[in-house]
């Protein structure tokens, strides 16, 4: 048996024989001399070292040159992208002419090799090589266009380049271009070529210090251990082994027979070891069975762990070289890392935690809808928290309303979300009304607490067993185990409730620290919840005021047949509005408008435009003027509020001005197939042809309403029988992915389809143009023009003779017996002669005479007179001035609209004959005598 110094126990030292007696106690420095081998090893090492370090160097330029370029390309590319004007360039009718002069400025001062601008999908607007411009740049720009900038060494065409790519973004944060910039590997490569004599040089000095040290080193050597060879060296190292027991790791020495050879202190305290143990096998040591097979096997390990006891041990196993005849065995190493397992477990466990709430800030509330809100609450903690969430909400919020305050009142809620690592789960599905009925129930304590409830083992929450004990039942058998019940609190109202579970997929159960985590969780999902609740009442309230002030039911009318559609923003009701009214003649008027903003304050505003545009309507003005009235109105409004909110006893701050709005108002008249329009700053209408062709006539650019300053200008056109007016805010066309021209060119392709009733082009229309969330109102009024029947027009023209009435009155009495109106005959002939008496007495020529059966009768007189009459009441004594008042009680309605050259005064009266009023009725002779 051997010992610890390799020679057999109680045998004496080897003494020196044959050539080995005369040997000195050193020898000289030779080639097999320890001196001799250092000195080779050293100056092998210190050309190795050297080479290692020139190409290190050479490297490390490239790498250092290369990081340069890239970091000047990014830098390039960052300061090109986020230039003012660049998005506005992008757009432009021709960016490669104001692009390129720039692309080359900042090339040049950026000392870069290219600056290329290009469009989402690549195509090239500006290059340092203009062969290049409009053509597709080559590579992978995925992650640009997704909105990441990056750089990269490009390799293909047109040439090798270190190369940084950036998303051009515009205001919305659509990625609306792209730009490039590099530096050419060619030119990366003739800067470090540059540097390699200098490289040269110093690696040659070095080489000669090296070898210079090293031989002095070994000179030294030669003298300290005077000339020993490498075997007697071996020996002098077996002597001094002992050092290894002061090393904290353990060590093991395992001979090729797998025994133990060594074993220092460190490994005798981590593995138990009996004192005897060296020389014994190492299956008869008490080892964990797979460390014994592990030192059994030979194989080479490194950082395994392995169990001893309570102790987690990293072993590392090496291969000995064999020496002295000896065949090779192998030494392992151990290091107790029980204590840095069970930190970095936490470590990792904290970590995980702190990214998960990263991620719930981030993912949770990312709209304002209360069931989305909660769907992300169970998306984010689904599989890394808990294997199934569920969350409930109290019905007041699912509507938007102010739940109730107090606790211990919270007996139901409905499922608002659920989600699962698997979807055969046995939790009640969303839409369920969820009951909490025992109060020691998770849930129920949890809500009546305030705080979080754990309930780490659920076959000992009898509370929650005893709910529902056949849901419960079939939730244990399908592998449930633990709960934590979190309360959706905000501001102190308690909003809804989140369930967090466990299942088989997780054995572990839920702890403390996973209740705090929770309630953590929770807290930011009920703010998040809170929010998107007040929204929904906001937004509901700006609707029930929107719809409620825009019109139901459109007026009976002849001259169009009109559908229309009213979409509020998803982001918040705004102030469009739209309104068909009727006006004498038979004539319409069409309106739509667009207040600037959104919320209640924007529907109020709208509802007072609507009912300015109505009366203004009632005196029958021309679209121009109504325009003009109507931006004076609001002028004049905005000065009063103004005014009251400087006033702190006047309201100080809640007023708030109209100005922003825009209005198209125009007219159509379907006896002549004559309309005028004019806008305030509102888009122009649709105009489809009978054969289905589409154009957007030109309107006289006005300012919106409020602005004052400017006169509004009408422009009337004749449109052909069967048109199509289509009228719009512009939240149908334009939104952040879609400008206001391309939605302009989809909605004329839209409507180029004759034959559709109006409603069915309104439903076409928005299928093609409606955005899933739109941000902004849509109003959409389609109106099929009419022509009135030539054979439902009568006309005369009245010579300036009393003598004619007479004449005009038969005429107009044997067109209403043609019509088959004799019922209405008298008091039409009554209107006739009364209002054509006064047009001859107190108008000027040209006097007309109209009559339009149409719903009603409609009686016309014209003249050139802008003289205007006014109802009034004779005196007993007066011979005149009773004909307006007998007008007025025998029509319906009666009115005076002006024209260019004159006045029309009208009246309207029943087709059926109806009652007349218990008036004394003179002579219809007699009548030509009174006067207004």
């Amino acid at each position: 048996m051997t010992g610890r110094l390799g020679r057999p126990r109680g045998s004496p030292a080897r003494q020196p024989t044959g050539r080995d007696a005369g040997l000195p106690a050193w020898r000289p420095r030779g080639a097999h001399s320890v001196a001799g081998q250092v000195f080779a090893l050293m100056a092998f090492i210190v050309v190795l070292l050297i080479t290692a370090a020139a190409l290190a160097l050479v490297f490390q330029e490239r790498y250092d040159t290369e990081r340069d370029a890239r970091h000047r390309s990014l830098a390039a590319a960052e300061s090109f992208a986020h230039a003012p004007g660049l998005p506005a360039a992008l757009r432009a009718p021709n960016p490669t002419a104001e692009l390129q002069p720039l692309a080359e400025a900042a090339r040049r001062a950026a000392g870069v090799d290219f600056i290329a601008v290009m469009t989402p999908d690549g195509l090239r607007y500006t290059d340092s090589r203009p062969d290049l411009i409009g053509k597709r740049a080559t590579g992978d720009l995925s992650r640009a266009v997704a909105g990441h900038p990056f750089t990269e060494v490009f390799k293909g065409s047109p040439s090798d380049a270190v190369r940084a790519v950036v998303p051009v973004r515009d205001a919305n944060g659509k990625v609306v271009g792209l730009v490039g910039t590099g530096i050419e590997v060619a030119t990366v490569s003739d800067s470090v070529t540059g540097q390699l004599p200098l490289l040269l040089g110093a690696a040659a000095g070095a080489l000669l210090l090296g070898t210079g040290g090293a031989a002095l080193v070994s000179r030294r050597l030669s003298r300290q251990t005077r000339g020993l060879g490498a075997g007697d060296m071996a020996r002098m190292n077996e002597h001094h082994e002992a050092v290894l027991h002061a090393v904290r790791e353990g060590v093991l020495i395992i001979g090729a027979d797998h025994r133990l050879l060594l074993a220092n202190d460190e490994a005798r305290r981590l593995l138990n070891l009996p004192p005897d143990a060296e020389r014994r096998h190492v299956s008869e040591l008490g080892l964990d069975p797979r460390t014994t097979s592990l030192l059994v096997s030979g194989r080479v390990a490194t950082d395994e762990v392995h169990l001893a006891g309570d102790r987690l041990l990293a072993v590392n196993v090496r291969p000995t070289k064999p020496y002295g005849g000896h065949p090779a065995g192998s030494v392992m190493t151990l290091r107790d890392t029980t204590e840095l397992a069970a930190l970095s477990g936490r470590a990792e466990v904290a970590r995980d935690r702190l990214q998960l709430l990263y991620d719930a800030g981030v993912r949770i509330g990312t709209t304002l809808d209360v069931v989305r809100t909660a769907e992300e609450l169970s998306e984010v903690a689904v599989p890394r928290f808990a294997d199934f969430v569920t969350v409930e909400l109290l019905e007041p919020v699912l509507k938007g309303e102010e739940p109730s305050r107090g606790t211990g009142v919270y007996t139901e809620m409905r499922r608002a979300a659920m989600s699962g690592v698997r979807t055969d789960q046995p939790l009640q599905p969303v839409g369920d009304v969820i009951r909490f009925v025992v109060p020691t129930a998770p849930m129920a304590a949890a809500l009546d607490a305030g705080h979080a409830v754990l309930a780490p083992d659920l076959h000992a929450a009898m509370g929650w067993r005893a709910q529902d004990e056949a849901g419960t039942r079939q939730a244990l058998g399908y592998g449930l185990h633990s709960l934590i019940s979190v309360p959706l609190q905000a501001r102190g109202v308690v909003l809804g409730m989140a369930n967090f579970w466990r299942a088989a997929d997780t054995p572990e159960a839920f702890d403390e620290e996973d209740l705090s985590f929770a309630e953590e969780l929770g807290a930011r999902a009920a703010v998040s919840i809170d929010n998107a609740r007040r929204y929904t009442r906001e937004h509901a309230t700006a609707v029930a005021l929107q719809r409620s002030l825009l019109p139901r039911v459109l007026p009976d009318q002849t001259a169009v047949d009109v559908a229309f559609r009213y979409l509020p923003a998803k982001a918040g009701v705004g102030g469009d509005w739209f309104d068909v009214i009727p006006l004498a003649g038979a004539r319409v008027a069409l309106v739509v408008g667009d207040v600037v903003g959104h919320g209640v304050h924007a529907a109020a505003t709208m509802g007072r435009l609507r009912t300015a545009v109505h009366n203004f309507a009632s005196l029958d003005m021309p679209p121009d003027e109504l325009l003009g009235h109507l931006d004076e109105l609001i002028h004049r409004i905005d000065q009063n509020e103004s005014g009251s909110a400087g006033d702190p006893a006047k309201g100080a701050g809640e007023a708030a001005g109209v100005t922003g709005a825009t209005c198209l108002y125009a007219v159509y008249d379907p006896v002549s197939g004559a309309c005028a329009m004019a806008s305030a700053g509102h888009p122009g209408p649709a105009l489809v042809g009978p054969d289905g062709s589409v154009e957007f006539p030109q309107l006289p650019a006005g300012l919106p309403l409020g602005v004052g300053g400017m006169p509004f200008e009408a422009v009337r056109l004749r449109l052909p029988e069967s048109s199509r007016l289509v009228l719009f805010t512009d939240g149908l066309l334009e939104d952040r992915d879609r400008d206001f021209d391309t939605g302009l060119t989809l909605l004329a392709e839209t409507l180029a389809h004759p034959g559709r009733s109006p409603e069915q082009a309104c439903a076409d229309v928005l299928a093609a143009l409606l955005f899933p969330t739109p941000s902004d109102d849509i109003a959409l009024l389609i109106a099929d023009t009419r022509r009135l029947e030539a054979d439902r027009i009568a006309e005369w023209e009245v010579p300036a003779d009393p003598a004619a009435v007479s004449r005009v009155r038969g005429a107009a009495s044997a067109q209403l017996a043609a019509w088959g109106l004799g019922d209405v005959s008298f008091t039409a002939e009554l209107i006739l002669s009364e209002l054509i008496t006064n047009a001859i007495r107190y108008g000027n020529a040209p006097i007309r005479v109209r009559m339009l059966r149409d719903r009603s009768l409609i009686c016309e007189v014209s003249d050139g007179s802008s003289t205007s009459p006014h109802l009034r009441y004779a005196a007993t004594t007066d011979e005149g001035g009773r004909g307006l008042f007998l007008v007025a009680q025998y029509s319906e309605r009666w009115g005076t609209r002006y024209t260019e050259r004159g006045k029309v005064i009208w009246a309207e009266l029943p087709l059926a004959g109806e009652p007349e009023p218990a008036l004394p009725v003179p002579d219809l002779t007699a009548l030509e005598d009174l006067a207004w």
